[in-house]
């Protein structure tokens, strides 16, 4: 790749992390990613992991989960179970998630109790292409151009839902705004895509342990997801995303400085827009 060749930021985990290449596309800077799981992986055997679980009645079921590569290949699988409502572990570009359709109250939930995780604590959402964003936020009041700048990569955009929001009233009941990720990872916006939803995505952990970047980081964890995908061991960290607060016209707000603070803020304020410094 070549200097003048347009590129979105490193595709690194916890949410963005070093090798980003900062070029310009159209007059405007990106921020640029490599993309390590793009193709699909030959010769990858898909494997089955079972476990024994001892049911209420005395008995022992088997569980058989099915590991495969995170390739083309295996997302028209990943998109029928996240039709019927079921829960798939994916790698994006920052970190292994898990996903599921945001407007299936009973999938959502589901993420919830493997996680461990507070129904307080909300969710984001992730679509397969920055233009898919106003479907569900409020976009109107940014800077042209601003969201193609940021995404696809490793940030996630605070906004608010507003009535025109396609999403379910369900997902992070009496919030009016949503993050939304847009990952730099071919395999989950496809996903996304052929979903014809948007994926609510969140860290695959139990809440408040280290987050994954190699699918044996949560093993404990596979029983509970329809498919877990294999994208090998993601390069960027355990940071995670930045988020970004864009809720107001003109501001911005750092809520978590992730792996890309500083290209971030920079293509932020290339935009003219100032920090939100109110506190509030």
């Amino acid at each position: 790749m070549n200097a003048t060749t347009p590129t979105k930021i490193a595709q690194t985990l916890p949410y963005f992390t070093s090798l980003f290449h900062p070029s310009r596309a159209e007059g405007v800077e990106k921020i640029g990613f490599l993309n390590l799981w793009t193709r699909s992986r030959r010769g990858f055997n898909v494997k089955k992991m079972a476990w024994s679980l001892e049911k209420s009645d005395g008995n022992v079921e088997t569980k058989v989960v099915s590991v495969s590569p995170a390739s083309e290949d295996y997302a028209e699988e990943a998109i029928e179970a996240i039709k019927a409502g079921k829960v798939i572990a994916v790698p994006t570009d920052t970190l292994y998630g898990f996903a599921c359709d945001a407007c299936s109250a009973e999938a959502v939930n589901r993420i919830y109790e493997i996680k461990g995780r507070k129904h307080t604590s909300p969710l984001a959402i992730c679509v397969g292409d920055v233009h898919d964003i106003q479907c569900y936020a409020v976009t109107d009041h940014l800077p042209h151009g601003l969201l193609d700048c940021l995404l696809p990569g490793p940030v996630t955009v605070v906004l608010r839902r507003g009535e025109s929001s396609i999403l379910e009233k369900s997902l992070n009941p009496g919030l009016e705004s949503i993050g939304v990720r847009v990952p730099d990872y071919n395999f989950i916006r496809v996903i996304a895509r052929g979903s014809r939803s948007a994926l609510a995505l969140t860290s695959a952990n139990l809440s408040g342990q280290p987050s994954s970047i190699n699918i044996k980081d949560f093993e404990n964890l596979w029983e509970h997801c329809a498919y877990v995908y294999d994208g090998g061991i993601l390069p960027a960290g355990r940071a995670g995303s930045t988020v970004v607060d864009l809720t107001k016209l003109g501001k911005y707000k750092i809520l978590r400085p992730g792996s890309a603070e500083e290209e971030t803020v920079a293509i932020l304020e290339r935009h003219c827009l100032l920090e939100d410094g109110t506190g509030d």
